[in-house]
């Protein structure tokens, strides 16, 4: 296929678009993330401070929801100014959308994990889950149902690689605290209103 009057590989823009999808589908392994949030003053028991079950599991649905809002309300707009900018601009909110998210989680204010993961990383994902398909559709007249299962098989994959990931990162950076003995024989302390070992 010439392109600009060069020989362009149209089988070139598959890896990508797989890519951007599996990246932009670690929205599915959210689950794994529900469990430690729910404990992350506690670390190995739900503390007063921490979150409940209930606050945190709707974070998913924020994102999925801006993901459909999205990618409905600003599809026109992509057609205009293209797939790379809309990927890119996509990329970023999806990127700086984990960033405040994380930020949040770090300062445990929920409503920043809220906006930060739920709402500026669901927007990004609206806008940069579009392009690789439509780009694929052009690119392969031939082969549509193929593009378009090959960039959603991403999509849902995306936990796939991303689940074990977290899993790992959890275990490796996640230090629960070492065992100081029975509380009979701990010395404690009570500090706003929650019991700390005195060591």
């Amino acid at each position: 296929m010439k392109d600009g009057g060069m020989d362009f590989n149209r089988w070139k823009m598959v890896p990508a678009a797989v890519a951007t999808h599996l990246c932009i589908g670690s929205v599915y392994a959210w689950s794994i993330m529900n469990d430690p949030l729910t404990r992350e003053v506690g670390v190995v028991a739900q503390a007063a401070d921490d979150w409940a079950l209930g606050s945190v599991v709707p974070v998913f649905s924020t994102i999925l929801a801006l993901h459909g809002l999205s990618a409905a309300v600003f599809g026109k707009w992509q057609d205009r100014i293209g797939g790379r900018a809309a990927g890119t601009l996509g990329a970023l909110c999806f990127g700086g959308g984990m960033l405040v998210g994380g930020l949040g989680v770090a300062m445990h204010s929920l409503p920043m994990l809220y906006i930060g993961y739920g709402l500026l990383s669901g927007m990004g994902l609206g806008l940069a889950y579009v392009p690789p398909v439509a780009i694929l559709l052009r690119w392969f007249p031939d082969r549509r149902g193929m593009a378009t299962g090959m960039t959603v098989m991403g999509f849902g994959g995306g936990a796939l690689i991303s689940a074990p990931l977290m899993d790992w990162c959890l275990r490796t950076f996640s230090k629960a605290p070492e065992y100081v003995g029975r509380l009979t024989d701990v010395e404690t302390y009570v500090e706003g209103g929650r019991r700390f070992a005195r060591v």
